[in-house]
């Protein structure tokens, strides 16, 4: 038995050296403590003594919260032996002492952790560096509307049905929406002193219909009329290369017509084929072939700019059934300046939003 599927596809490793049997096994987390507490000792000189216990409880509990988190990744405690990682762990200890935020203690630690997995390369560094710097100094409001804003920009949810698609959204936005949302501009011009954000005043930003009606095109763009021409078209076309019938589904914002079960055309090079012989499956990568009789079948879809903006308006009653987007929503089109994230307030805002929820990947550049 042979079938075929298609699904969309989204290490570190200690090494050993043998040479004369030398084995390099790096830190463990005893060694790690350590380091920590020869980093902590420089503070001494730095404070009172009132002061040193307040700086070394807060840095204490912040140690705490990064190595517990790189004891998770594997080979992640080896970095703390590395000198350029060391003195970013001292910038974070500094930031720790002198903030009272107990969230702030996290929002470093995830910030480590970043530098752990995006490191190699300099521009993110520094990035890093500098957002470990300012963890201490930006204002609960602006960090909050600064993970909003980048959500809305950089996440988005990998499932092609809508009402799971929402759902996945609503849910997200739900754990980052954590206080009320800011208003004004007094948060963007503290997020611009802090070199967060540019700030454009002569520009708007697109509503979030706009964004998402383009983001999730899948949702939205009008399909193939059942039982047409086209309709056939299609499935001779993916029998052409056996691929399986069921990519073609009907679409849920118009019952009249039947759309790729994909979430954006963009998404076609990303796709995968899950390989199936009796009870072995393997996953591989869709064909030049395969690929395109996906874009011919995109071909056969409907045009026209009055039925598409329907599709949008049912789009969004379905959005603004789930109260956190609806609120978003609401937030984000009342924003009336168009601003755009500089890589310290990526890192910051993506750290925020991944210790809201830890299922977020890392940060991906």
């Amino acid at each position: 038995m042979e079938s075929k599927q298609v699904q969309k596809a989204g290490d570190n490793a200690q090494q050993l050296q043998a040479n004369n049997m030398i084995v390099n096994i790096g830190a463990d987390e005893k060694r790690v403590r350590e380091i920590c507490q020869e980093m902590t000792l420089q503070l001494k000189n730095k404070y009172t003594e009132e002061a040193l216990k307040v700086a070394e409880s807060r840095v204490l509990e912040f140690e705490d919260k990064l190595i517990t988190k790189m004891n998770e990744i594997d080979g992640a405690l080896e970095i703390f032996t590395d000198p350029s990682f060391q003195l970013l762990l001292r910038k974070a200890q500094k930031t720790a002492a002198s903030t009272e935020r107990p969230a702030d203690y996290d929002l470093l630690s995830e910030l480590l952790v970043h530098r752990f997995q995006n490191g190699t390369d300099r521009n993110t560094r520094a990035g890093i560096t500098r957002a470990v710097e300012i963890v201490d100094e930006i204002s609960d409001e602006a960090l909050l509307g600064l993970t909003v804003f980048h959500a809305v920009i950089c996440i988005e949810p990998v499932t092609e049905v809508i009402q799971e698609g929402l759902d996945i959204l609503n849910d997200l936005f739900g754990k980052l929406i954590y206080a009320t949302l800011p208003n004004g501009n007094k948060w963007l011009d503290h997020l611009d002193i802090l070199s967060t954000i540019r700030i454009n005043n002569f520009v708007r930003l697109p509503n979030i219909e706009d964004i998402y009606s383009e983001r999730f095109a899948g949702y939205i763009d009008i399909g193939i009329k059942k039982n047409s021409q086209e309709h056939y078209k299609a499935i001779e076309l993916l029998n052409s290369e056996k691929l399986p019938l069921d990519i073609l589904i009907e679409h849920e914002l118009n019952t009249d017509y039947i759309r790729l079960n994909i979430l954006n055309k963009k998404n076609i090079d990303s796709l995968k084929l899950i390989h199936q012989v009796n009870y072995n499956s393997s996953i591989v990568s869709l064909t030049d072939a395969e690929k395109n009789v996906i874009i011919s079948i995109y071909d056969l879809y409907k045009q026209d700019t009055d039925i598409r903006q329907e599709n949008i308006n049912k789009f969004m009653e379905e959005w603004n059934k789930r109260a956190n987007l609806k609120i978003l929503r609401e937030w984000w089109n009342n924003i009336n300046i168009s601003i755009e994230l500089t890589s310290v307030g990526k890192v910051l805002a993506h750290a925020n939003a991944q210790r809201c929820d830890k299922r977020l990947p890392p940060l991906n550049y």
